[in-house]
């Protein structure tokens, strides 16, 4: 694991911009895994600026995104395709038909939920899988005590998760908040062939120290990166606040080729 500790939230955006930048211009048929929430945005924002001051093209790019409520149309303000179609997709020259949001108005949601993982297998699998976390170390809408070896499947979301995000919708209102996602399961999120997490401030310090340095545990869906092949966990001083080996992490990236990703 690579572990980057910056200044900010604004350099750990500006830096995994910048690492998706150079993917794509030595590979513009990259698949990217997208995620949503407020954690990405800014990194959303710099691609955007990327494409239209840079000439970073997006004509061939693929994209799946993690996870989606079941219930609401992709018109929903709260929905995650509205979500990506507002914070990213309409502001680059990405071909629509090549972005993919699982469906939560599916009528069988389990086979839809099989249909997304063999939708991704069919498009070589993905590149770059970009990864928020949540406050109890929850990754897509993996929650606690699911499967590390879980597929593209339909998860209950525990009220904390739906309480972080009543704020997305009609001002708070918990009731309006699904109940349910279809989501990547964590073991598809191992597939990739790299995956970067961000996160940032003091409420993720105790769930980046348990995916960090802890024992990987099914109640810690994040620390499953562990074993991955290639993550990347770029966070900024409050969410690596309680790491114990912080200055070590350090030490390896001021001898990482990834400094070359700062501005």
């Amino acid at each position: 694991m690579d572990i980057v500790i910056c200044k900010s939230k604004e350099q750990a955006s500006y830096m995994v911009a910048a690492y998706i930048d150079r993917a794509i211009r030595k590979n513009p048929r990259t698949v990217l895994g997208l995620a949503t929430g407020s954690t990405p945005i800014l990194m959303y924002k710099e691609l955007i600026r990327r494409h239209k001051e840079c000439g970073l093209d997006f004509s061939q790019v693929h994209s799946w995104n993690l996870d989606e409520y079941l219930g609401l149309e992709g018109t929903h303000p709260a929905s995650y395709r509205y979500f990506m179609n507002e914070q990213l997709f309409d502001h680059i020259n990405i071909d629509k038909a090549n972005t993919h949001v699982p469906d939560g108005m599916a009528t069988d949601y389990e086979a839809a939920a099989a249909a997304y993982e063999e939708g991704i297998r069919a498009d070589g699998g993905i590149d770059i899988q970009v990864l928020g976390i949540g406050s109890d170390g929850h990754i897509g809408f993996n929650e606690p005590a699911t499967s590390l070896s879980s597929r593209t499947h339909v998860q209950t979301l525990m009220l904390g998760t739906r309480q972080d995000n009543a704020r997305l919708f009609f001002g708070g209102d918990l009731a309006a908040v699904p109940t349910r996602a279809i989501t990547m399961g964590t073991g598809t999120v191992l597939d990739s062939r790299v995956a970067i997490l961000l996160a940032f401030g003091k409420g993720k310090a105790p769930a980046i120290a348990g995916a960090v340095e802890g024992a990987i545990s099914h109640m810690n869906q994040a620390s499953a990166l562990q074993l991955h092949r290639d993550a990347k966990f770029f966070i900024d001083e409050e969410a690596a606040s309680l790491l114990k080996h912080a200055d070590f992490y350090k030490a390896v990236y001021a001898d990482s080729d990834l400094r070359s990703l700062e501005a």
